[in-house]
């Protein structure tokens, strides 16, 4: 079995995806310190003047919280009326904006959830069966180390196979898993491209840039360009 572990991101990008596709259970890792400036409550869309940073404010944001102690605020009319200015002309507007809608405003604002229920609905919207758990919600040491974590949660749900983003290589070895008969690899993605009605190709957008100009096949099939090695 393929675990997956990490930090909830809003709307991430087709590499955070890959990862999700590549497991067969996803853990959200909710229970370590929240990042700030980073991707947990903020991407970027394509808007007529370009890539644009689109944000959900997190009241009280502090690296010395725990990302589970903290939640999103409920102002998101803002986000979502640049989406749908951004989009409406989309192919796929019709069928996407209602999920991206329903995410934002989940009545259960903390981080972990508003994260996973995006996950949920775009792969139920692609047709694709995929498992997810908060580790917040698991019983395991959270005073180990990082690497001991992960061991300890693969040990738990019996996964012979922990897979990574390509970054962990800087900060795990395969060794140190194989001694406990759990075999590391990383998502190496490969080229990802798609019409986005623009001269120029922006890469790296959030997956709402991809979901509104692709065909739900045509999403798979850029979910699945990636290798593990």
């Amino acid at each position: 079995m393929r675990l997956a572990v990490m930090q909830p991101y809003l709307f991430p990008y087709i590499g955070y995806f890959q990862l999700i596709y590549a497991a067969d259970l996803f853990l959200i890792y909710d229970d370590v310190a929240y990042i700030k400036q980073g991707y947990i409550n903020r991407n970027s869309i394509l808007s007529s003047s370009g890539a644009t940073r689109f944000t959900v404010p997190v009241p009280g944001a502090s690296s010395n919280k725990l990302i589970s102690e903290l939640a999103f605020s409920g102002d998101v009319a803002k986000v979502l009326k640049t989406i749908e200015q951004s989009y409406s002309k989309a192919p796929y507007f019709e069928d996407v904006f209602p999920i991206i809608q329903g995410v934002l405003e989940l009545e259960d604002r903390s981080i972990a959830s508003v994260c996973r229920k995006s996950f949920e609905d775009i792969f139920f919207y692609l047709g694709i069966e995929k498992q997810f758990k908060k580790t917040s919600e698991l019983k395991y040491d959270r005073a180990a180390s990082a690497l001991d974590r992960l061991i300890a949660l693969c040990q738990q749900f019996g996964a012979d196979c922990y897979i990574n983003a390509a970054g962990g290589r800087k900060l795990y070895a395969k060794q140190d898993f194989a001694e406990k008969g759990i075999d590391l690899k990383f998502v190496d993605s490969l080229r990802v491209k798609y019409s986005q009605r623009v001269d120029e190709f922006a890469p790296n957008l959030s997956i709402i840039d991809m979901l509104m100009n692709c065909s739900p096949s045509l999403v798979i099939e850029q979910m699945g360009r990636y290798q593990l090695s």
